[in-house]
């Protein structure tokens, strides 16, 4: 799928540490708010969430910095979806400072669709699965 832009964001004062950067909890923040907004553009809207009485849950997060963001600095959140499964889909993002291109931190998530009442996996719903396997068939599409 070719990256989608999932959040615009702005390095705060408190979001940095005593080593004057910014700290890993908001990079965590960051990319969260980048992952709903990805999940929302297939068909995990909150209506929809409350509606099902369902949710993603996160199940593997691997974050890898690549260079610290400081107050003041601007940046995106660029998000691909990787792999649809029965009940999994797999993301990756990555977080670029706006102002030097840089590429600052990547971040790749494996989320199962959960029934909330049964507090288990459950499979994707026909529209969202659909909805995701369009995305995933346009990056075969661009890739080719």
């Amino acid at each position: 799928m070719p990256a989608l832009l999932t959040h615009r964001g702005t390095v705060y004062s408190w979001h940095c540490d005593h080593l004057g950067h910014m700290n890993n909890m908001w990079y965590a923040a960051k990319f969260d708010e980048a992952s709903w907004n990805l999940v929302t553009q297939i068909g995990f809207t909150p209506s929809h969430l409350r509606e099902a009485n369902c949710g993603l849950a996160t199940v593997e997060q691997v974050t890898t910095f690549k260079q610290e963001l400081l107050a003041g600095d601007c940046l995106e959140v660029w998000t691909e979806l990787v792999e649809v499964r029965d009940r999994v889909m797999r993301l990756r993002h990555a977080m670029h400072n706006v102002e030097t291109g840089d590429l600052c931190a990547t971040c790749a998530i494996t989320a199962v669709h959960i029934d909330l009442a049964q507090r288990r996996s459950t499979p994707i719903p026909e529209l969202q699965r659909r909805m995701a396997l369009d995305v995933l068939s346009e990056a075969v599409s661009a890739a080719a």
